[in-house]
Formats: structure tokens, sequence, C-alpha cells
């Protein structure tokens, strides 16, 4: 078997190897992820000192080593130099390599993860500079894009409940919708509440019809388990009811166990024209909505940001670079 072979990939990440080498993270569509030392790269006349840059695709010849492979030859094919030039545009490409990092397999073809990372940061290097909305909307429209090739992405154009379509209601300047990030997306408040209504409801009648208010002349001890062996959770798909003690005369009764829907946690309450940007974040190209503002971006982004990174398992540190910029610079609050 060779001992080298070639591949195209682009660099996600860089990391200090000794005194002049790197060790980059590159995504490639042939091998998926692929880790190798670049030698000598951060010497000043190092041919793959350019080359081992952030975002830059190279053509690669590569040598299997033991723990590490090692790039022999690198031949630029494309790079990203309007990123560098715009912090905003910069912030917003390393928070989606940041995903594809957590997203890609090694040793596996990756060809649609590395067309569509591409492809979008070409989108942000092409937008102007002066489009700070614009920024924003690219981040979440890449993030959606990368979450839905996962195939992880929320639920925006249906109540995670009940199943009915939502629809932003912008007549009411009070709308909003639930968003769960356990329940996989939006939640019609309504439904939400009726079923917290009916679960409490529940569980008052499942208490009398078990075991009723004793009274007053009955034994202490024969209600023991039903007064201190009992406790209501109203967020708990099941419960189950205690044995009663063992002198009372439903002693060899068996445990009732009911299960009820669980209700879900509302992570945040995006109003109309929230809801309005995230369900058109499907479209391949962004859809700009009339009346949308930077700080309408910022909640969604903040939504998407919550959502990827519970099913990521861990946070993404790039996204405070778009919190200081975007605070900085637009006087904005995240």
């Amino acid at each position: 078997m060779s001992r080298t072979y070639k591949a195209t990939g682009i660099n996600l990440k860089t990391q200090v190897l000794g005194e002049s080498d790197k060790i980059v993270t590159i995504l490639t569509p042939e091998f998926g992820l692929i880790r190798a030392v670049a030698p000598g790269a951060r010497k000043h006349n190092s041919s793959l000192r350019g080359r081992s840059g952030m975002f830059v695709v190279n053509e690669l010849l590569i040598a299997k080593g033991r723990s590490l492979d090692k790039i022999t030859q690198a031949q630029t094919l494309k790079t990203y130099p309007g990123l560098a030039k715009d912090l905003g545009k910069l912030a917003a490409s390393q928070y989606l390599a940041e995903i594809v990092l957590c997203q890609a397999l090694s040793e596996q073809p990756q060809e649609e993860l590395y067309e569509l990372f591409n492809e979008h940061l070409h989108r942000l290097e092409t937008l102007s500079s002066a489009n700070a909305s614009g920024v924003l909307a690219h981040l979440v429209h890449g993030v959606f894009h990368l979450l839905a090739l996962a195939g992880v992405t929320p639920q925006v154009q249906i109540c995670c409940l009940s199943g009915h379509l939502l629809k932003p209601n912008f007549t009411d300047p009070n709308w909003q919708v639930g968003f769960s990030i356990p329940a996989g997306g939006t939640v019609s408040l309504e439904a939400w509440e009726h079923l917290r209504r009916e679960s409490e409801k529940e569980m008052r009648e499942m208490r009398t019809d078990q075991y009723p208010i004793p009274n007053t002349s009955a034994s202490p001890n024969s209600w023991r388990g039903c007064a201190n062996g009992y406790q209501e959770d109203k967020l708990t798909t099941s419960a189950a009811l205690p044995m009663p003690n063992a002198s009372s005369p439903m002693a060899h009764a068996q445990t009732v166990v009911v299960h009820r829907q669980e209700i879900p946690v509302i992570s945040s309450r995006p109003g109309a024209m929230e809801l309005a940007l995230l369900q058109h974040l499907s479209q391949p190209e962004i859809i700009q909505i009339d009346g949308a503002r930077d700080h309408d971006w910022l909640s969604v982004e903040q939504i998407l940001r919550q959502y990827a990174q519970y099913q990521l398992g861990r946070p993404i540190r790039s996204a405070t670079l778009i919190d200081s910029y975007f605070a900085a610079n637009h006087d904005a609050t995240v």
C-alpha cells in the first residue's frame, strides 16, 4: 500500500507544533477530516506558510505517519481573502468552521459538507462589508443548513406538541411562540398551557381517586404511606403511587403507574418576525423580510446557537466573537 496519498482540502484549524511546525486540521471531500503536520510552516521562507492558513483550499500530497500524517506538497487552489478584511465576516466564518469540525467524520467521504461549507464562505466573502445584518443573516442561514445536513434541524413550521401549522401573527405586537430545545423546535404557547393545565388536573384527580382524604377518626398510621410517600412532580412523564402502610386495608393493592405527556421546557419565546425568519432559513437562498432588524437576526442567532450547542454537546466558542462584534459596532446586546 502506498505511503502517500493525494487530497483536496480546506484548512479549518491550526495548532503550533514545536519551534516551526503546525498541525493543520483539514476538511477533504475524499477522506473527511485529516490532521497533518505542515513542517516548517511557521518559518518566513516556507512554501507552506501561506498554504497552511485558515480557509485556504489546497491540493495536497500527504505522507502517512504513525500518529500524524505529514504534508509534503501543497498547491493552493482557492483562498478567501475578503474574510480576513472584515471582523464580522471572519467571526461568522470561524463560527461555521467550528460547527463543521464537530460534524465532520474522519476516514469517510464528506463531499456534501465540504461543498456546503465552501458555498457559505463564498457567500460571506462576496457580501458587502457595510451590510451588518447581512452577515448575521448569512451566518444563521449557514448554521441552519449545516444542521439540516446533519439531520438535526429544529422544527419551525409546526407545533411540536399539536402538529398544527404555525403562522406568525404580525397584527398582534405581543404575539409569541415558544421554542423548546428538548422538544426539538417551536411550540404553540396555547398548546403548551393546555397541556400544563391538563397535567395538573390529572394529577389532582389521580390522587383523589386512588387515595381519598381520610376522615379524622381514622388511624394516623393507616395513611402514612399516602401522606409521606408521594410527591407530585408536574414535569415528569410518569408517577408511581406508593404502596400503603402494611396496617392499611389497602396493603395488598398494586402500585399504580400513570404515564403522561411530558411538558417541554420553553427555552425562548420568539415573536412573529423571529418565527418568520426561522421559517425561511430552509430555503436555498436568503429571503429578506421587510421590517427585519439586526435585533431580530441576533435573536434568531441566539436561538439557533443554543439549539446547535445542545445537539453538538459542546459550546460554540467562536460565537463570543459575534457577541463582541455586534455589541461594539452596532449597539446591540445579545
